[in-house]
This record gives C-alpha cells, sequence and structure tokens, in this order.
C-alpha cells in the first residue's frame, strides 16, 4: 500500500510538471501533454509487468509503479475533457487524431514496453 501510495504522488507530480512545461514551451489546441503522459505511461507500465512476470521484478514494487506512478501518470479522464472540449469548438479533424493517438498509442507503447522486457 504504501508503494502504491508513493507511487501515486509521483506519478500526478510528474503528470502535472508534464502539463506545465508543455503547456508554457508547446502552446496549442491540441493535448500534447496528455498525450505524452498516456504514452510514456503505457510504455513504462508494459515494461513493469513484462519484468514482474516470472518474478524478475517484486510483486510490491511492481505494484507500487504499474498501479500507483503510472495510473496516477495516465490520464483517461483528461483525455475524454479535452477530446469533448475540441468536438465543442468543432475541432472534429483534431479530436478524432487525439482519440486514434490515445487509444491506439497506448496500446502500442504498452506492446512495445512488454516487447523491451519480456
Amino acid at each position: 500500500m504504501l508503494l502504491v501510495a508513493l507511487g501515486a504522488a509521483l506519478g500526478a507530480l510528474a503528470r502535472h510538471l508534464t502539463q506545465h512545461v508543455v503547456a508554457t514551451r508547446r502552446p496549442s489546441t491540441f493535448p500534447w501533454a496528455v498525450l505524452a503522459v498516456n504514452l510514456v505511461g503505457s510504455l513504462l507500465l508494459g515494461a513493469v509487468f513484462a519484468a514482474a512476470q516470472d518474478g524478475g521484478l517484486p510483486e510490491g514494487l511492481a505494484t507500487g509503479i504499474g498501479v500507483g506512478f503510472c495510473g496516477a501518470l495516465t490520464t483517461y479522464s483528461t483525455f475524454s475533457y479535452d477530446t469533448l472540449r475540441l468536438v465543442e469548438e468543432r475541432a472534429y479533424a483534431l479530436a478524432a487524431t487525439s482519440v486514434v493517438l490515445n487509444v491506439v498509442g497506448s496500446v502500442l507503447a504498452a506492446a512495445a514496453g512488454w516487447a523491451l522486457l519480456a
């Protein structure tokens, strides 16, 4: 439980810092920061659970990183909100691009993370 809480605190901080850095360096209508944290978090999650398979990474540490850090770093709710905002602004192409990149990209990133350490 402590590792999950610590991982979650660090993941939330990393997401907040990513949002700040991306917003100040790359102002855009497209939600680049959300895409970045979702792709990185998915890649890391795939790698963590591949490493944990067969006991290569202790279960508690894998849970702390996977559930705690990756769970707090990635954001489905903000992705959903940003997509809705783009639709409301009639930026349909950006909304569709965000959906495809977040969903397909996150699955591919998780698979890549798994492949790196499996």
